[in-house]
């Protein structure tokens, strides 16, 4: 059967929710109430590995029996499920009966989701992350947040764990983990291929409180023993698995972060190709999942366009080096539109300590595959998704010929040829004649985020003059 997409009957009944409590409280409380009572009703259709109470039961909730005291049988429910499961302990809001949100209010709130159905087969193995998005996507705005937090695509995570194919007795990481999509669907594949999930090891961090206790309520949905950490903490000044060298790694880390503490690790160990731009993240990511590869490890990592081809502040030379160390195994170019929250088409980096194929890098041109589901949102097909995965097999036993605009083997001399550029156009042709809507859209947006990436470096270039001059007694700020 076919998922149900949130972005249809439920996401209708989230933005309800939303406008019922509007004006009770602030809008960055509504995720909070909603996850919890999605929460509650997840559980009880019984397919998850947690213990579920009978005072946390969905009838007992939505039933009359002190119905005007609904706010005390949330809170109730919720203490219920973190009593008979430790490992949830103050995961989820306490603050239904805090007197916030009135009685009325919150049990229209409940009955809003008393006829939806929300299980695995209908909604998919992360269902409880694709909520948290939609929620983080439709309150963005009243909660002036703009692609600060956001869930990785499930169609970006099964081509990631489709190419690497992760196996039983190992480890993998996630140093930005989020609701933790990428071990849940890394556990799915495992399962699909008959290896037993419970000798892998699960090691993740992420830096914002909510999306963390969010992933360790994922976890134990599906009963993985995850190490996140004792707390949220940010990856690149407090490492929590600092000594971890993994089989492993599959990362999505906030694209073109800017300002990320880089006075801070001016001489750090993880810098193993040079100091990444303080402008600009996507090198210090790039550089620490590869510096937590063990020797025969294997990584995807999702990064802006830009990166490919970026040049500025020491970045060119850091690719150089990556590109010249032979770690880059294939660059495949995303479609648009996959995020909920974020427009501009990915780009999935597969690096890897021991290739198969030494001195060649695979570039798959995947921009035009997909489905829309509605409007503004894409989604890869499991048949694009197989396909993808089949090139790099091919491609890993010698087996693969070029393919125009599809993809193409390329020798890492001709790309020192190219400067090291690993734009996926200067290897696959495409016939611009014949360019659609959709793509002309996408490479206006494409360039619209390259254009806004120089910008800032261009601006932090400025404060560093001036901050130079300023030492010399010079003012320039005019």
């Amino acid at each position: 059967m076919a998922k149900r997409s949130i972005t249809n009957d439920l996401e209708k009944k989230i933005w309800d929710a939303a406008c019922i409590m509007r004006g009770h409280i602030s809008a960055s409380d509504y995720r909070k109430i909603i996850i919890g009572i999605l929460f509650l009703k997840f559980l009880s259709f019984g397919d998850t590995d947690i213990s579920v109470p009978s005072r946390a039961n969905w009838d007992y909730i939505i039933s009359e029996e002190d119905s005007d005291k609904i706010g005390e049988k949330l809170n109730s429910a919720i203490m219920s499920i973190e009593n008979a499961n430790p490992i949830l302990y103050d995961t989820l809001s306490h603050n239904y009966a805090d007197g916030s949100l009135d009685n009325s209010i919150l049990l229209d709130v409940v009955r809003l989701f008393d006829d939806v159905k929300l299980d695995k087969a209908g909604y998919g193995n992360d269902f409880l992350g694709r909520v948290y998005e939609n929620c983080i996507a439709e309150f963005a705005a009243y909660e002036g947040k703009k692609g600060g937090e956001y869930f990785t695509p499930p169609s970006i995570v099964k081509t990631i764990v489709s190419i690497l194919q992760p196996h039983g007795d190992c480890s993998i990481y996630d140093p930005c983990c989020g609701t933790g999509g990428m071990f849940v669907q890394s556990a799915e594949y495992l399962k699909a291929h008959n290896d037993d999930i419970s000798d892998i090891r699960f090691f993740g961090q992420e830096s914002n409180a909510d999306t963390w206790r969010m992933a360790k309520i994922n976890m134990a949905i599906h009963g993985f023993a995850a190490d996140l950490g004792d707390r949220n903490a940010d990856t690149f000044t407090n490492d929590l698995h600092s000594d971890l060298k993994a089989d492993f790694v599959l990362a999505n880390p906030p694209f073109n972060l800017n300002y990320w503490s880089q006075e801070k690790l001016l001489d750090d160990k993880r810098w193993i190709y040079g100091l990444p731009s303080r402008a600009n993240a996507n090198y210090a990511w790039l550089q620490h999942c590869i510096y937590h590869l063990n020797e025969r490890g294997v990584m995807g990592i999702v990064l802006s366009n830009g990166a490919s081809s970026e040049k500025n502040l020491g970045v060119g030379e850091i690719r150089r080096k990556i590109i010249e160390d032979d770690l880059v195994e294939g660059i495949i170019s995303m479609p648009s539109n996959l995020f909920y929250s974020i427009p501009f088409p990915v780009t999935i980096w597969i690096i890897n300590k021991n290739k198969e194929q030494p001195g060649r890098t695979l570039f798959v041109e995947a921009k035009d595959m997909g489905t829309k589901v509605v409007k503004g949102h894409r989604e890869i097909t499991e048949e694009n998704i197989q396909l993808i995965a089949d090139t790099f097999e091919r491609f890993r036993y010698g087996e693969l010929d070029d393919k125009p605009g599809f993809c193409a083997v390329v020798t890492s001399q001709k790309i020192a040829e190219n400067n090291y550029d690993l734009n996926i156009g200067n290897y696959i042709s495409t016939n611009t004649d014949t360019m659609s809507e959709d793509e002309f859209m996408q490479c206006m947006t494409t360039l619209a985020d390259e254009w806004f990436m120089l910008e800032k470096q261009t601006a932090e270039i400025h404060d560093r003059i001036a901050e130079s001059y300023a030492k010399l007694g010079i003012d320039a700020s005019r």
